[in-house]
């Protein structure tokens, strides 16, 4: 891998986007390196992933402007199922993700965020979408996930305006879950990613699926998606030995770590 750096620390998997020089900006040879990345983790181990980017001034810059700059507009739309596809196979990993993000996050570097579970950022991070600004739209995901975590009248007037927005206003918004000076944000990333890790993997995983599926249905149908990922979890060992222990009045043995089975 030239531009994504995968390493592993206990449970915890941490995919880097490392192309510094240009500001992590996504061109095609990232988004291909980011989409073997996630065919790699190894999911009997790993239980979450945190995704950042190299350096101190950008999470993710934004799409590759050079390589757009000269696209067909079928090339173009090519370029756009692209980077969907690699965000959405983010979304829909089985495990929780979590955006480290540790600077700038304009334009593709929103929207893969927002492919992610938790945001959480910097306190110099900024983002934006400033697309119309180039006379094209939001390609990877931007019109859609911006307007199902802010709300479409803060989504468009992000949007339209291509107005950047530092770290206080993405929390006041809902963007991020949460501002850390820039030292300690890995810190604190591998520390949420630890808590997430220490729970029971298949009702982790379960309430993913749960919460992600359920907000593309109706009510009627959301409940029936819980109900069958909530049925599940039971006969698993993670069921039988968590409320085997809760129900223990003596509690005289050491909280057992979870075996994901």
């Amino acid at each position: 891998m030239e531009f994504v750096l995968y390493e592993v620390k206990g449970q915890t998997g941490i995919i880097t986007i490392s192309r510094e020089k240009a500001l992590n900006a996504l061109n095609s040879a990232v988004l291909e390196e980011l989409d073997k990345t996630l065919d790699s983790v190894d999911l009997d181990t790993v239980r979450c992933l945190i995704l950042t980017g190299a350096g101190q001034k950008s999470f993710v810059a934004g799409a590759d402007i050079g390589e757009m700059s000269t696209l067909t507009k079928a090339e173009g739309e090519a370029f756009g199922k692209k980077g969907n596809d690699v965000f959405r196979k983010l979304e829909t990993f089985p495990i929780p993700v979590i955006a480290a993000i540790n600077g700038f996050a304009l334009g593709g570097g929103c929207e893969i965020s927002m492919s992610c579970d938790i945001r959480i950022c910097s306190d110099n991070a900024v983002f934006g979408q400033p697309e119309v600004g180039l006379g094209i739209t939001p390609g990877f995901g931007g019109t859609q996930r911006l307007a199902r975590l802010v709300g479409p009248g803060m989504a468009k007037q992000m949007i339209y305006t291509a107005r950047n927005i530092k770290a206080d206003e993405a929390l006041r918004i809902g963007l991020v879950n949460a501002v850390y000076p820039q030292e300690e944000l890995m810190a604190a990333a591998e520390k949420m990613a630890a808590g997430i890790a220490k729970n029971a993997p298949i009702a982790v995983r379960n309430c993913k699926k749960a919460i992600n599926d359920g907000l593309e249905a109706g009510m009627d149908e959301a409940i029936v998606i819980e109900e069958k990922l909530f049925g599940d979890c039971f006969e698993t060992e993670d069921q039988k030995y968590g409320m085997a222990f809760f129900l223990d009045k003596n509690k005289e043995k050491v909280k057992e770590p979870f075996q994901n089975k």
